[in-house]
């Protein structure tokens, strides 16, 4: 992982809270292949992720809390799943269907399955839409709390890694555009990955492109 200083003009007035008094960091992850801005250095915590099928899975949760402002990627690896349910299997001796191994819908759901969770949360949808970071594919969806706050989330799916971005500002604060808008994701070499075409999960990938970072004004 690296830390590197990162203070962008355009995009200062986004910034709510305490957040003006610290220094916004760009933060790669290079065991879970990503890239964010934070207000600080995250904290990282292992987690176990239940899925649709039944399984649980290994994660990790990259988190930070700046006063009432709280940001948090959790990454969950589906690269096994196939493998995981076939060991499941093993000796089945139920109903020919019920031995069915459900991996495909496993990956192919992931992504709509995360955005369920979301939707089950004790608060108002406002948007719930498509969403494209360097032409991979995800879902976007936002939430207004019961306390009033709200919470803005991506969710998107690169080379059998589910990717949960959710940052939540308290009533009245602005988006956390800063940290919503800069989740790039990472190759095995640390580089930055933008496609030529829409990138979906587990299907073949489009020719990459080298990634041009945004200029400021």
């Amino acid at each position: 992982m690296r830390l590197i200083p990162l203070v962008p003009a355009a995009f200062v007035l986004c910034i709510s809270g305490p957040s003006f008094a610290q220094e916004w960091i760009e933060y790669a992850s290079r065991a879970d292949l990503f890239t964010v801005n934070f207000p600080g250095e995250p904290t990282v915590r292992d987690i176990t992720y239940p899925t649709e099928y039944g399984l649980t899975l290994a994660g990790r949760v990259h988190s930070h809390e700046d006063g009432k402002n709280r940001y948090s990627v959790t990454v969950v690896d589906y690269a096994n799943v196939q493998k995981i349910h076939q060991e499941r299997l093993t000796n089945c001796q139920k109903y020919p269907n019920l031995c069915n191994n459900p991996w495909n819908g496993e990956l192919r759901g992931a992504l709509d399955y995360a955005v369920r969770s979301f939707l089950q949360r004790d608060a108002k949808v406002t948007d719930y839409a498509y969403a494209n970071i360097d032409r991979i594919e995800g879902r976007r969806i936002q939430l207004t709390n019961a306390d009033r706050s709200r919470t803005f989330a991506v969710i998107h799916m690169h080379e059998n890694r589910l990717y949960i971005l959710e940052g939540t500002v308290p009533p009245g604060a602005p988006p956390p555009g800063l940290f919503q808008q800069s989740l790039g994701f990472l190759d095995k070499d640390g580089i930055r990955v933008r496609y030529e075409g829409t990138y979906s999960n587990m299907y073949p990938p489009p020719p990459r492109v080298q990634y041009q970072a945004p200029q400021g004004r």
